[in-house]
C-alpha cells in the first residue's frame, strides 16, 4: 500500500516574515492566499495547516503556535534532536534487529530517517493521516519510497483494523493540536495493535499534549498488553513514553539487557545504558497521568 495518489508531493510554500522571531516562516499557501487576517490568525494559534520554522541551523516543524512537533538538523537530517525520540529508540534492547517497524504519525520524519539508516535489514512503514504533513516530507529529507521504506496516507486506527500485518516493532507518534489524536483513543485500536505484533513485539508510545487525555491510553494499553507497561517520564520534552510488550518477561528487563545497551551505545551512539536505567525506574501503574 502506497500514498494517495492525489496527495500533492509538490506542494506550493508561500515565504512570510517569521512573526515570532528574526527568519522567516514557510508555508502551505490558504486557500484564498496569505494576508493580514491570515497572518493575525497565525500569531494568535494557527492556521490550520502546518508550518515550518529554520532557526539556528534547525528546521522545526508546526501544526499551530503552543509547540513543536519535529526537529531536524539542517547539517544532519537523520539525527534524533529531541530526547524523547531517542529515548523511544530504546526498543532496541528488547528487539536489536528487528524485521519491521511500523510507525503512526510521520511528523518531521525523525524516527523514520534514523531507523531506515540505522537498521538496513528492516522494513519501515509509516502511517500518516495527513496529506498536507506528508507533501512536506522532502523538506524534511525523508527517504522516497523503496523496497523496505514506505509512507501510507491513512488513519493510523483505521489502517490497524483492516491491515494484515505483523510488525515486530510499533512507533506511536501521532498528534494533533492538542496531543495524541483521538482515534487512538479506544480498547479497539490497543487490542488491535497487541494482535498484530509478533510474539517477542514491542510497542512505543509518545504521550504529549493535554495530561488528561494520558490516562485513558494507559489504561488501554495496559488492558492489550496484560499489564506488561513501563511509563518512562521525559522531563526534558515534557513527554511520557510508554513501552508495552508481548511477552511479559520482558518487562522485568532481565540482567542481560546490560550488556546488550553496552554493545548498542558503540554501534549506534545513543545513550541506551541510561536509557536502561530509567526504564528500571519506570512505573508499571494505570495511575501516571503526566511526566514526572
Amino acid at each position: 500500500m502506497k500514498d494517495d495518489p492525489h496527495t500533492n508531493r509538490n506542494p506550493r510554500l508561500i515565504e512570510v516574515p517569521n512573526p515570532f522571531a528574526d527568519g522567516v516562516l514557510r508555508l502551505m499557501e490558504p486557500t484564498g492566499g496569505f494576508g493580514a487576517e491570515q497572518l493575525r490568525h497565525l500569531r494568535e494559534g494557527g492556521l490550520g495547516l502546518p508550518f515550518l520554522i529554520d532557526s539556528d541551523g534547525l528546521r522545526h516543524l508546526y501544526f499551530d503556535t503552543s509547540s513543536t512537533q519535529s526537529s531536524m538538523r539542517l547539517d544532519e537530517p537523520d539525527a534524533l534532536v529531541t530526547t524523547y525520540t531517542r529515548k523511544m529508540m530504546a526498543f532496541l534492547l528488547f528487539l536489536p534487529e528487528p524485521h519491521h517497524v511500523l510507525m503512526i504519525g510521520l511528523g518531521g520524519g525523525s524516527l523514520a530517517k534514523f531507523c531506515y539508516r540505522w537498521l538496513p535489514r528492516a522494513r519501515v512503514s509509516v502511517i500518516e493521516i495527513s496529506s498536507d504533513v506528508i507533501a512536506l516530507r522532502e523538506l524534511f529529507s525523508i527517504p522516497a519510497d523503496d523496497e523496505r521504506f514506505e509512507v501510507v496516507h491513512d488513519d493510523g486506527a483505521a489502517f490497524l483494523a483492516k491491515a494484515r500485518v505483523t510488525p515486530d516493532v510499533i512507533l506511536i507518534d501521532a498528534f494533533d493540536e492538542l496531543g495524541v489524536a483521538p482515534s487512538l483513543a479506544s480498547s479497539e485500536f490497543y487490542q488491535a495493535a497487541s494482535q498484530c505484533l509478533t510474539a517477542d513485539g514491542v510497542l512505543v508510545m509518545n504521550l504529549s499534549g493535554e495530561p488528561h487525555r494520558f490516562p485513558i491510553h494507559i489504561e488501554y494499553l495496559r488492558r492489550a498488553f496484560a499489564g506488561a507497561v513501563l511509563l518512562l517520564p521525559v522531563a526534558a520534552d515534557n513527554n511520557l513514553l510508554l513501552f508495552a510488550f508481548k511477552r511479559p518477561q520482558l518487562a522485568a528487563l532481565p540482567d542481560f539487557l546490560r550488556s546488550r545497551a553496552a554493545e548498542l551505545k558503540q554501534e549506534i551512539g545513543l545513550e541506551f545504558p541510561r536509557y536502561l536505567e530509567c526504564l528500571r525506574a519506570g512505573r508499571i501503574s494505570p495511575s501516571a497521568a503526566s511526566p514526572a
